[in-house]
C-alpha cells in the first residue's frame, strides 16, 4: 500500500508504525485509529498481515473477481473447528492483522464465531466484504466484536458499480451498509479497483467520499487473477493521470482541513512517482518521503514477506492474487513453518528479491523503495516472477536508464 496521504500530505495515518516504521506523533493520532501491537524493528522482520478467503461462496458476481466466486455452495472450505485451530496457530506466530475475506465472508454463517476467537487471542481483525449484507443488526454485531476496520469494495458509483457487480441495486445495499457501520461508530471505508471503466470517474468519486463523509479510500490497480483481464486495465498514461488525480483531490481535501486516509494498492510504483512529484513541488521534503518509502521497501518486504494468503481450502500464497501457486496446506503443516520454508523456489525468491528480479527493474535505481513493485502480476503476463512489472508506468527515464 502507498499511503498518499502520509506521504504527500505528511498527515500521520492509522497504520505507519507497520508500513513505515513509526507511530504517529502525539497529538496527530487519526480518531478511531486502533492500536498496533508489536511495532516491527524493520519491514523485513515484519509478520504476515493474512488474508483468509473464508469461503468462496458470493452473492455477487464481479467483473474482475480474483476467486472468480458465484452464488453458489463450494466443497471442501475449512470448518469451524479448522478455523479456530489455523487462529490459534496465526496468534502463536504473532501475526499483526487478519482479514477475514471472500468471495463474501458474511455468506459463511460462523464468521462472528471466528472473528471472535481471533479477538480472544489478541488478533486484530479486519472485514473485506461488499457491504450488501450488512443490515443495522450485523454491524452492530461487527462493532461489538471488536473488528478494528471494515473495507466495502464498490467499482463506481451507481450503475457503473452495478454493472461491474452484476446485481442490479448492488450500489445501494453497499453504501446502505456503509451507512449502517458509520451509524454505529465501525471504523469503516471504501475499497475501488480502477479500470478503464471507471477512473475517469475519479473526480465524481472524490465528491462521493466528501458527500458521504468517508474517512478511508483505497484504490486498488488491476491484478490479471481470476475474472481480472489485463484488457480492462489502464494504460500507463492513464495510470498516471489517475495518480494526478488521486494525488490533487487528497491534497484538497487535507488542505480544507478533512480528515481522510486516502490509499493506492498493488503498485509500488506509485510512491516513486509521488517522490518525482514532490521533488519538482515541495524538495524540502522530498527525501524525508524517501526514506519512508525504503523503509517500508515496496514489493520487496510484501507477498511473501509482510502479506500473506490463504484460501477456502487452506492452500496458503504469497498473496491472494496467487492462487495459481500453493506453499502447502494448513491441513497438513502450520502456516508458520510453510511461511518460513525457503526450500520453496519461490518462496525463497519472494524473501530475496534483489537477488533474482532481473531486467528493467532491476536495473531502476528505485529498487529499494519500489522493491519491484507486484511480482505475480510479472508471473501473470510474463510467465517468470522476476521479469519486469508490466504496470511500471515510469519512464526510462525517470528510472535512471
Amino acid at each position: 500500500m502507498i499511503d498518499i496521504t502520509r506521504l504527500y500530505c505528511d498527515r500521520d495515518t492509522p497504520a505507519d508504525s507497520l508500513r513505515y516504521g513509526h507511530s504517529p506523533k502525539p497529538g496527530r493520532e487519526m480518531a478511531g485509529a486502533p492500536h498496533i501491537p508489536r511495532q516491527p524493528k524493520s519491514a523485513a522482520a515484519r509478520r504476515p498481515v493474512v488474508a483468509w478467503n473464508t469461503s468462496r461462496t458470493c452473492n455477487l458476481k464481479c467483473v474482475h473477481c480474483y476467486t472468480d466466486s458465484e452464488s453458489k455452495k463450494y466443497g471442501g472450505e475449512l470448518d469451524t473447528a479448522e478455523g479456530k485451530a489455523l487462529i490459534e496457530e496465526l496468534a502463536a506466530f504473532q501475526i499483526p492483522a487478519l482479514l477475514f475475506s471472500g468471495g463474501e465472508p458474511l455468506m459463511r454463517k460462523d464468521l462472528f464465531e471466528l472473528a471472535a476467537h481471533a479477538v480472544s487471542l489478541g488478533i486484530r481483525p479486519t472485514l473485506s466484504t461488499n457491504g450488501t449484507l450488512i443490515t443495522p443488526g450485523v454491524a452492530q454485531q461487527i462493532k461489538d466484536l471488536g473488528f478494528t476496520y471494515v473495507g466495502i469494495s464498490l467499482d463506481g458509483i451507481g450503475d457503473v458499480n452495478d454493472a461491474f457487480r452484476g446485481h442490479k441495486g448492488a450500489f445501494e445495499k453497499a453504501m446502505a451498509g456503509f451507512r449502517n457501520c458509520k451509524a454505529v461508530g465501525q471504523r469503516v471505508g471504501l475499497r475501488l479497483t480502477l479500470t478503464r471503466h471507471n477512473y475517469r470517474d475519479l473526480h465524481r468519486i472524490f465528491d462521493f467520499i466528501e458527500e458521504e463523509e468517508i474517512d478511508r479510500a483505497c484504490f486498488y490497480h488491476l491484478v490479471y487473477s481470476g475474472r481480472g483481464k489485463e484488457s480492462d486495465d489502464l494504460t500507463h498514461a492513464e495510470s498516471r493521470d489517475a495518480l494526478d488525480i488521486i494525488l490533487a483531490r487528497t491534497k484538497e481535501m487535507h488542505d480544507r482541513g478533512l480528515d481522510k486516509d486516502i490509499l493506492t494498492v498493488d503498485n509500488h510504483v506509485d510512491g516513486i512517482y509521488l517522490y518525482l512529484k514532490l521533488l519538482r513541488e515541495a524538495p524540502e521534503r522530498a527525501e524525508a518521503v524517501m526514506r519512508l518509502l525504503k523503509w517500508n521497501g515496496g514489493g520487496m518486504y510484501s507477498s511473501g514477506v509482510g502479506f500473506g494468503d490463504i484460501d477456502f481450502l487452506g492452500n496458503v500464497h504469497a498473496d491472494q492474487f496467487w492462487m495459481h501457486y500453493s506453499f502447502g496446506n494448513v491441513r497438513e503443516r502450520p502456516f508458520s513453518e510453510i511461511w518460513m520454508d525457503t526450500s520453496d523456489p519461490l518462496m525463497a525468491g519472494l524473501k530475496d528479491r534483489r537477488g533474482h528480479i532481473h531486467g528493467r527493474c532491476r536495473e531502476c535505481k528505485w529498487f529499494d523503495a519500489c522493491g519491484g513493485a507486484l511480482r505475480v502480476r510479472a508471473d501473470l503476463v510474463r510467465s517468470d516472477p522476476w521479469a519486469p512489472d508490466p504496470a511500471c508506468y515510469l519512464t526510462d527515464e525517470e528510472i535512471g536508464l
